[in-house]
């Protein structure tokens, strides 16, 4: 299992795959440990029991196929030209079968692809969530034009399709892209079929997810990733809790059960509605968010004399920012736990928490994307 055709292509989706899994994840934790050993002790990574298979999310670019067709894939390593993708080793295997039933439907429907140069066609990406606790599959259609022909005749093919290959589709959105970008959705959507989003279960906790949501691509790790951070807070269920960069609320929802109240801080706007109906659909009566950039919120927070027991952050590829940091240490939480998604950035994190009277009593890193050169990693900070 452990090569792909696509490799000699030049995809870029799987750096890795050559390399044994063991040998990748002693890899991956020896350069964590070179990153952060110097904070604290870093402890052996978690791996998966089965490294493939694993993306619950994919996203497929169309292009022109012999014959007048369309098909999709991925682009090339460093490039914009599109390589077809009939089947992934990363992906979930309903989903490789839910975009050959997409692919067939817009065949079907005689659709063109959109094409980058000429600013011509009409569909630009699929882009496919499946909940795997619930079997539930979103088909979001990215089209460059507002109107999709035949849209009805569209959403019938597709089920049929899908039901050929035995596979479901919850919930189909067009969504409506014009712009010159390689940002793969737009900001208007509309329904074609379903509610327009699905349902998925983590962690003891249940989430509606909308096209746009952020939300992990590996539920397995996901919830290994969650479950140690919830641990590294050694909550008692007397703490005030804050969640920055808290996306649609999956820390801290995770956490809500073991803490006195717990209120979210994030930047986008769709992913806090989703926080907020999640936590009532959860029957979550103690977790307030806010829209807010978590940077000035938090010096807002701490200006103000707002006090957090335990602080949960999450922040993306670049890390946090020094003001953010400064502002966590005016708040003189007893406890930080630091989630990264990029070690080198975390490292630059520590060593401005570690000057503000932070000590970092360990770290875990989490393998969340295997087969890739990515690594999580779960830091927990107490305050001298």
């Amino acid at each position: 299992m452990s090569d792909c055709k696509l490799r000699a292509k030049n995809c870029g989706g799987c750096p890795l795959l050559g390399l044994d899994y063991a040998a990748q994840l002693k890899q991956k934790e020896s350069a964590v440990r070179a990153l952060l050993g110097k904070y604290g002790p870093v402890h052996p990574i978690r791996g998966m029991d089965v490294p493939y298979r694993y993306r619950n999310k994919v996203i497929s670019t169309f292009a022109p196929a012999a014959g007048g067709k369309l098909t999709s894939g991925i682009y090339a390593a460093r490039t914009h030209k599109v390589l077809p993708v009939e089947s992934c080793l990363l992906e979930d295997e309903v989903l490789d079968k839910v975009l050959l039933a997409v692919r067939a439907a817009a065949n079907r429907c005689r659709y063109q692809p959109y094409n980058e140069d000429r600013g011509t066609g009409l569909l630009r990406h699929c882009l496919l969530r499946r909940a795997v606790a619930t079997g539930q599959v979103m088909v979001v259609l990215v089209t460059a034009q507002p109107v999709l022909p035949g849209a009805k005749n569209f959403v019938r093919y597709l089920l049929e399709e899908a039901e050929t290959r035995g596979v479901p589709v919850t919930t189909v959105v067009q969504n409506y892209n014009p712009r010159q970008t390689s940002v793969v959705l737009g900001e208007a959507e509309k329904v074609l079929y379903g509610k327009g989003f699905i349902l998925d279960t983590l962690c003891g906790k249940t989430y509606a997810l909308s096209p746009r949501s952020f939300y992990q691509v590996n539920p397995v790790q996901t919830a290994v990733l969650y479950g140690l951070a919830v641990d590294a807070a050694r909550l008692t269920g007397k703490e005030t809790v804050l969640d920055a960069y808290c996306g649609i609320g999956t820390i801290g929802l995770t956490a809500s059960g073991k803490a006195k109240q717990v209120v979210g801080v994030e930047l986008n706007r769709d992913a806090v509605r989703d926080a907020i109906g999640n936590a009532k659909h959860n029957g979550v009566k103690n977790a307030r968010f806010f829209a807010a950039d978590a940077t000035a919120w938090i010096q807002e927070a701490a200006e103000a004399g707002q006090r957090a027991d335990v602080i949960f952050m999450d922040p993306p590829r670049e890390g946090s920012t020094p003001r953010f940091l400064e502002s966590v240490a005016r708040m003189a939480p007893k406890r930080v736990v630091y989630v990264s998604c990029n070690p080198e950035t975390m490292a630059r994190d520590l060593a401005l928490l570690t000057q503000k009277g932070y000590r970092a009593e360990g770290f875990v890193p989490v393998d969340l994307f295997p087969q890739t050169a990515h690594c999580e990693v779960v830091g927990a900070l107490s305050r001298l």
